[in-house]
């Protein structure tokens, strides 16, 4: 006989939470409890990048404080059974992530397994399992940095992903925490399509979806799910305004370097229309980002593209997740630094696609949105996907 979980899986890129600290949390931790007790899941998967922010040496204590409002909640009570990987050993310069992993099992889900990847064999989980700080030794879960050598030329920066294997009931699942690396300047990234970013992080996906298909484990299910960091593909999208506005390019007197991108209306106006320098992207039009969840520029959103044999995706339905006002009196602007863009994803492989439950036709039990749209969440706002997960079993 068929039976079904209900599974939740949020991804959050928390930075700006502890680089505001406390002034968004309150109203972040209700978004994400009113999701849990509406979609009512018994397993919860929460994957957190940047854990500490960019002042992660001064905010790290307050991390911790803000896994234990989650996991002390009155709100996670039923939730019995707790795994947390914290990765916080900033000092351990090498192999510091900066992502944090939490799953709760609620008190009804009765077969629930966790992978030991030393003795390489499933174990019941019972619990409370917190792990805070280097993770070394710690045999349930996989952590990795991305090689230095991967990209010479940037600034090396805490990216890596972090993987758990689970069975629920007698189905099996690799969770995977990712971070990959972001655009360091608009100007850059318009250089070419695609742009020198995306071929990095296409890389990095390669080299993860590598790791977690090799040989030496059976390979199952996945989700990975995080801060993919992709962006629109900004050439052409310039290029595409560029068909309304003329474009000039602002180079600096000493060097041939461009300085700044500007595309102005070609009418008696001369609006501009964009203008964009290395953190600075001002488009005139910005509710096109919002307006029916932005769809008019999802085409523009290639860098998944690529992965299509081994990927897939829910629909989008929602606005780019990313870069949100942290103006707490304007929720749904975006910032005017980077180009809007969904950075924050939940994927799968298509064999993870294939134990989603679907309903009968029109009645979709699969929800795939942003958490507090109408709070501000800080500059991500957070990704979730709620469904059914087919498990054979009692």
């Amino acid at each position: 006989m068929e039976t079904y979980t209900d599974v939740l899986l949020v991804t959050a890129n928390v930075g700006s939470l502890f680089d505001n600290v406390g002034e968004i949390e309150s109203d972040w931790l209700r978004e994400l409890f009113g999701t849990v007790q509406s979609h009512k899941p018994r397993f919860i998967a929460l994957h957190f990048q940047e854990v500490g922010g960019k002042d992660y040496m001064v905010n790290m204590g307050h991390a911790e404080n803000f896994f234990w409002n989650i996991e002390s909640s009155e709100e996670m009570r039923d939730f019995d059974r707790v795994c947390i990987y914290v990765d916080n050993h900033f000092k351990n310069v090498d192999s510091f992530t900066a992502l944090g992993s939490m799953y709760f099992i609620h008190k009804s889900l009765k077969n629930i397994y966790q992978y030991d990847f030393n003795v390489k064999d499933f174990k019941a989980v019972s619990g409370q399992n917190k792990y805070v700080g280097s993770l070394d030794g710690v045999t349930t879960m996989e952590k990795e940095k991305f090689p230095k050598n991967f990209w010479p030329d940037f600034k090396w920066s805490r990216k890596g992903f972090m993987r758990t294997r689970w069975i629920i009931h007698n189905q099996g699942l690799d969770l995977v925490n990712v971070h990959l690396f972001h655009d360091a300047s608009n100007l850059i990234a318009c250089n070419a399509s695609p742009s020198i970013y995306s071929a990095n992080r296409q890389k990095a996906l390669r080299y993860v979806i590598n790791r977690i298909s090799e040989s030496s484990y059976t390979p199952l299910p996945f989700f990975l799910f995080g801060d993919f960091n992709f962006r629109l593909d900004t050439l052409s999208l310039v290029q595409n305004l560029s068909t309304s506005a003329e474009v000039q390019t602002v180079k600096k007197d000493s060097s041939n370097e461009v300085e700044k991108i500007i595309c102005e209306e070609k009418d008696n106006d001369h609006k501009i229309l964009l203008h964009i320098e290395t953190k600075l992207f001002a488009y005139l039009h910005q509710a096109v980002f919002r307006e029916d969840n932005g769809r008019a520029i999802l085409k523009y959103d290639k860098e998944i593209a690529a992965f299509q044999d081994v990927i897939a995706e829910e629909e989008i339905l929602f606005p780019p997740s990313y870069p949100y006002s942290e103006d707490y009196t304007k929720p749904t602007q975006y910032m005017n630094t980077r180009c809007p863009s969904w950075c924050d994803r939940i994927l799968m492989s298509h064999t993870a696609q294939d134990i989603i439950h679907r309903r009968d036709e029109g009645e979709s039990s699969v929800v795939y949105n942003i958490l507090g749209p109408n709070v501000c969440m800080g500059d991500h706002k957070p990704v979730f996907l709620s469904f059914a997960l087919k498990t054979n079993g009692h």
